[in-house]
């Protein structure tokens, strides 16, 4: 039962982290921008009243029932199903996330961005928030997991394969006398 304060611990993390931040932007970023790191980062004030990279915009109410359901139904399949480590991290990431976003969209009406990664202006001109990323490495490693899992699995299968293959290739040839 330890995994799941660790669990509780890494989404109250990410939501405080994910707060925390923009509160400071919305008190001292407002309407502005400052170059972090010269022509790779930047913090820019954005508010985003859509999904994900402000995708759907002027949908708040779809977004926050879309919330409430997937944050409930992932809860649910980590709580009842999910039993590999790092799909219970992952899980974690996306749920503090998606709570981190969806305050902002209760309290504000909006979600706040400001990670303006600008580095690849022509690939990348999206301006995002901790919980996105937190959101977006929680499904990375989600589907990491689960591509890892799969292998895992297939090699055991094929070893088990193998095995029962070569016991009934010693006994076929134990019937033939060849050995």
């Amino acid at each position: 039962m330890l995994w799941i304060w660790i669990v509780v611990g890494i989404v109250a993390a990410v939501i405080t982290v994910d707060q925390l931040s923009k509160i400071l932007v919305l008190t001292y970023l407002y309407e502005g921008q400052v170059e972090v790191i010269p022509g790779i980062l930047n913090f820019t004030y954005v508010e985003n009243d859509g999904m994900a990279f402000g995708l759907l915009s002027e949908h708040r109410w779809v977004f926050l029932i879309l919330s409430v359901v997937g944050i409930g139904l992932m809860g649910f399949y980590l709580a009842r199903f999910v039993t590999r480590w790092k799909s219970r991290v992952a899980l974690a990431l996306i749920i503090g996330g998606g709570i981190g976003n969806m305050i902002d969209r209760l309290s504000l009406g909006f979600v706040v961005d400001f990670i303006d990664f600008c580095a690849f202006p022509e690939i990348w001109y999206w301006v995002f928030n901790v919980a996105d990323a937190a959101v977006c490495v929680g499904a990375g490693l989600f589907i990491l997991d689960l591509l890892l899992e799969i292998i895992a699995d297939a090699k055991k299968a094929k070893k088990i394969r193998m095995t029962a293959n070569g016991t009934e290739n010693a006994s076929d040839a134990d019937k033939n006398g060849d050995m």
